[in-house]
């Protein structure tokens, strides 16, 4: 009887590390951006599915695990199958994927690469200095990201005093990149003049950067990195000292309306109806435009309506997988995340409730409408998987 149990034991264990292994193939495995980390795991109502694995490790990081398929950066083996990001993808990265990945007739090519804005966000300037609510204007919050407002008593009407302390993401980060093309576009040579900013046509600007330090030659001696990835980190080092100031997404912030801990910028607080009225004022890619990735994720500089600094957080995933189930998987995701339910008569998405509580901003209907007609309808030439397009080729197994 106990040689039965025996080989009881052992088939059993065998049928578990089969199953365990199985499962690791079809297990679908992406990281990157910080911003929305806890909207996609780790909490009970994060979207992505139960074999979806998420690394966060900024977007910059995220970025590159997808693009060199090296998923040392996410510390683990395999195929990296999709990135999260709210740095856009630049031309340079897409053609360098193209001519490494994509070429015409090569065998092992990987296919096309989608990306595709996941969520709305604001980038959030929360503050540490007791007093009034802050309404900061554009030459204001251009000289605190310049280095040339140092101190609270150089903000007009802020009825603050004391040193002045700007901490920044030290990693590359999707959010340094938000925060810096709102800079780009809203900034007046005359609001930095005098700064360590990069020399853009001979003076001081900003320019459009995922990793902050880059702004300058040499970095403001009031500007200190935030001691680890991520915008909880800087949210808590910007609370852990009087003074300081900084940027995050949405998701950290208590109450994105209360001015007197989060700036409001151009007499808007960085709420939905803010955020929203900016974000509708670019229309998903049509006909051959559709063709190219970096159409599928508008950027903003410096909107007229609404809160301005604003943008998407994307899903970087590839069109074609030699792994069938991780394939279908990742089209099933696309088909939830960006369909249609019927709540108390209205229609929304389905992870709107989720997008909401971590207070991002779901995409519009029209954007959910294309996203899912183009990448996820299996018969589209464009599909994931799409069997044509996706025959023979596709990431590695």
């Amino acid at each position: 009887m106990t040689k039965y149990k025996t080989l009881a034991a052992l088939v059993a264990t065998a049928l578990l590390a089969t199953a365990g292994a199985a499962s690791a193939q079809t297990a679908v495995t992406g990281g990157g951006a910080s911003l929305p980390a806890d909207l996609y795991k780790g909490q009970a109502d994060s979207i992505l599915p139960a074999n979806f694995s998420y690394a966060v490790t900024g977007s910059g990081t995220g970025k590159k695990a997808f693009l060199e398929n090296n998923s040392a950066l996410f510390s683990t083996t395999g195929t990296v199958h999709f990135a999260g990001s709210d740095s856009v993808l630049s031309s340079a990265e897409l053609n360098t994927y193209n001519s490494t990945y994509n070429v015409a007739g090569d065998a092992n090519r990987f296919g096309a690469l989608v990306q595709i804005p996941s969520v709305a966000t604001s980038v959030t300037i929360p503050f540490n200095k007791a007093g009034s609510a802050v309404d900061l204007s554009v030459t204001q919050i251009c000289g605190i990201f310049s280095g040339k407002i140092n101190d609270w008593s150089q903000l007009a009407g802020s009825g603050r005093t004391g040193a002045l302390q700007v901490v920044y993401r030290g990693e590359s980060s999707g959010t340094s990149e938000l925060l810096a093309r709102f800079l780009t576009s809203a900034c007046q040579p005359a609001d930095v003049s005098g700064t360590t900013l990069k020399l853009t046509n001979g003076v001081p600007a900003f320019s459009v950067q995922s990793t902050f330090a880059n702004l300058f030659t040499t970095v403001p001696s009031n500007f200190i990195a935030a001691p680890a990835t991520g915008g909880t980190s800087l949210y808590n080092a910007v609370y852990a000292v009087d003074g300081r100031i900084g940027y995050v997404g949405p998701d950290v912030i208590p109450s994105l309306t209360d001015a007197t801990k989060v700036a409001k910028v151009k007499s808007f607080s960085p709420d939905e109806v803010s955020v929203q009225a900016t974000l509708e004022t670019a229309a998903p890619p049509t006909g051959a435009a559709a063709e190219n990735p970096a159409n599928w994720v508008p950027v903003f500089g410096n909107p007229s309506a609404g809160y301005p600094i604003a943008g998407y957080t994307n899903f970087v995933f590839g069109q074609c997988y030699k792994n069938a189930t991780v394939g279908a998987n990742v089209r099933g995701f696309l088909t939830r995340h960006y369909g249609s339910v019927v709540v108390a008569g209205v229609e929304q998405g389905p992870n709107d409730a989720a997008i909401r509580a971590h207070k991002f901003i779901p995409l519009t209907k029209a954007w959910r409408d294309a996203v899912r007609a183009r990448f996820a309808t299996a018969s589209n030439a464009g599909a994931v998987n799409n069997p044509s397009t996706c025959a023979s080729i596709g990431r590695p197994l």
